[in-house]
């Protein structure tokens, strides 16, 4: 009973913290509409802000406050600035946009983090007031625990008030129902939508700063705490204040008595009770379902073949890649093999986001499924590389068919969430699962026969097997099924009455997609000779989804452009300093110039030149 009671008011501090930085998200989401992905980072600024302010302070109890709610205000306004200078230029862009431009932030602040910080963590070391403990039922309590136990309600109870009680409240939650009618009453959207952004920023800052009596100010906790947060705001419901406190108590708990009772799932605890939710309340426990983005529908135009020019440049780009052999060196070529292996994954990605508008965060499950069949084909059973890339996309195509048979009635945010938690699972599974995949040690040997180890020769395969796959997607989505699929996400009630079904069309480009990441990640053990857990873990889904909308959604080649741009663009920016922030302004520039991708903005300016040109 001792134990029970420990860790459950261990779970309620952790809510605490994780409530602050989810409430900033939620009530960003619920006016702007923007998914930030940011706002990890945000809350890593109020670590580093609150090191920064607290390590110069006195010790006594006011300075602490006052040190807190200085980093809060400083995170507040860095957050206002972000929305000024980025968000406030692409709220009608599609969500999936939105979230590149965030992304490309997150790359920026890591590396100024780097730059103004270090790399190492900083710590601040509780002051005496708050080194005390008190007794409950007996049991000796960390005094600062119980400080941030009452935190949590105490600010929730502040937003209620805020929201309830004031003109500015009154006027958010009217935008958040329909911000079309707010601006026809006349009310200024831009500094409403600066004014909610810094208050959500505020609270992330208040949450890392927080947080750093407990832990340190490190450059990995926004990806690490932004998950979290997502998790606890889709489980609450998008948009919902209560909701998002009520997740964050179930969620702090769960990880409190996770660690103690069932340590063997700990690290996927929390998605294990994301898809139950999602599955058993598509909006979340106390969410709404959310209106179409008109946004959305007018900016994905139909997709229509390329114009001859264009196709003449495909093709002269093909007969260059296959001469690179002769032209590039070793590592060039090496590039080159990894932007091939790209192309096919965001493809793949592609087929679902763009014709079928599903959003998925965690594709980078289907080919490490397809890495760790093939990888499973060369060392347990012996056989040739062959069967390994006959069995990796069936293996990976089979499970992507189980898993959308569970999510491809949900849409949006939550829809991808739900894809983000199976890829966890999966990465836990590979992680953990010493005995059969090495765990993070990955497995070894991966070798290709011996008539394709030849650089050259695996390269020519590469691109033989990736790009034949990626135009058999492409003649897939110009047939009848393809169009279909497109009509279930321009119109699905419009689709439905006619007679098209729906979910079978949906499923089946879920597993086609998986099944053809699932050949890209086999060709990719091949070509590194080994396969490890990391091949599904998050930071390769983002990869996916950057190269898709760095290249364009809205057309068939846009994958392709988007996959070897970043490619290349990550292979010579990694061997210079401070590449993230370079990589994210460049993404910006890209987001802010052509918001249509590479390829959609090509393929725009050749349309305008030849009508002008007529």
């Amino acid at each position: 009973m001792d134990l029970f009671l420990l860790q459950l008011l261990t779970g309620l501090a952790g809510a605490s913290t994780l409530f602050l930085v989810a409430a900033g998200l939620t009530v960003i989401f619920g006016v702007t509409r923007v998914v930030n992905f940011a706002h990890g980072s945000l809350f890593m600024l109020g670590a580093y802000i609150a090191w920064s302010i607290l390590s110069r302070l006195p010790r006594s109890p006011e300075y602490f406050v006052l040190g807190l709610l200085a980093a809060a205000l400083a995170t507040a306004a860095i957050g206002a600035v972000m929305e000024l200078a980025l968000l406030r230029r692409i709220y009608r862009a599609p969500e999936m946009l939105q979230l590149l431009a965030t992304f490309g932030v997150v790359l920026v602040v890591q590396d100024a983090a780097l730059w103004l910080w270090g790399p190492v963590d900083l710590a601040v070391s509780r002051p005496p007031w708050l080194r005390g403990a008190i007794t409950v039922a007996g049991l000796r309590f960390p005094f600062y625990d119980a400080v941030l136990i009452a935190v949590g309600p105490l600010v929730l109870g502040l937003l209620l008030l805020l929201f309830h009680r004031t003109r500015w409240g009154l006027l958010v939650r009217a935008a958040t129902a329909d911000r079309d009618m707010v601006a026809a009453l006349g009310v200024d959207q831009r500094w409403l939508f600066t004014s909610v952004f810094a208050l959500g920023a505020g609270l992330a800052g208040l949450g890392g700063a927080l947080s750093m009596p407990q832990g340190s100010a490190n450059l990995h906790m926004d990806l690490a705490v932004i998950v979290d947060a997502f998790v606890v705001v889709v489980v609450g419901g998008m948009g919902s204040l209560s909701g998002a406190f009520l997740a964050a108590l179930l969620i702090g708990v769960l990880q409190a008595f996770g660690i103690v009772l069932l340590p063997k799932i700990t690290l996927v605890l929390v998605f294990l009770v994301m898809a139950a939710v999602l599955v058993l309340r598509p909006h979340g426990l106390l969410g709404k379902p959310q209106a179409e983005s008109r946004a959305e529908a007018e900016t994905l135009a139909p997709i229509r073949p390329a114009p001859a020019i264009l196709r003449r440049l495909g093709l002269a780009a093909l007969l260059l890649a296959i001469a690179a052999p002769f032209l590039a060196g070793p590592y060039l070529l090496t590039v080159l093999t990894e932007a091939a292996i790209a192309v096919l994954f965001a493809a793949s990605l592609h087929v679902m986001m763009g014709p079928g508008g599903m959003a998925s965060f965690g594709h980078a499950a289907w080919f490490g499924i397809g890495a760790y069949a093939a990888a499973f084909t060369a060392q347990g059973l012996g056989t040739s590389m062959a069967v390994g890339l006959l069995l990796a996309p069936l293996c990976a195509g089979a499970v992507a068919l189980a898993v959308g048979g569970l999510v491809v009635r949900m849409s949006g945010v939550y829809l991808a969430m739900l894809t983000l938690a199976f890829a966890q699972i999966a990465w836990a599974i590979a992680f953990q699962w010493v005995e059969l995949t090495g765990g993070d040690n990955g497995v070894l040997g991966v070798w290709p026969d011996p008539w394709a180890a030849n650089p050259r020769t695996l390269y020519w395969l590469a691109l033989a097997l990736c790009l034949g796959a990626t135009l058999l997607l492409r003649r897939l989505l110009y047939a009848p099924f393809g169009y279909a699929l497109r009509a279930t996400r321009d119109s699905p009630l419009r689709a439905a009455a006619i007679g098209l079904p729906l979910p079978r069309l949906r499923l089946a480009a879920f597993a086609i997609a998986g099944a053809a990441a699932g050949l890209a990640g086999a060709v990719f053990a091949y070509a590194k000779g080994s396969v490890f857990p990391t091949y599904m873990a998050i930071p390769h889904s983002v990869d996916a989804l950057v190269t898709v909308l760095l290249g364009g959604v809205q057309t068939i080649a846009g994958p392709i452009v988007g996959a070897v741009a970043y490619t290349v663009l990550q292979s010579w920016l990694l061997t210079s300093e401070f590449w993230r922030i370079k990589l994210g302004l460049l993404i910006l520039l890209l987001v802010l110039a052509f918001p249509a991708g590479i390829a959609g903005a090509t393929h725009a300016a050749w349309l305008r030149w030849r009508g002008r040109s007529a």
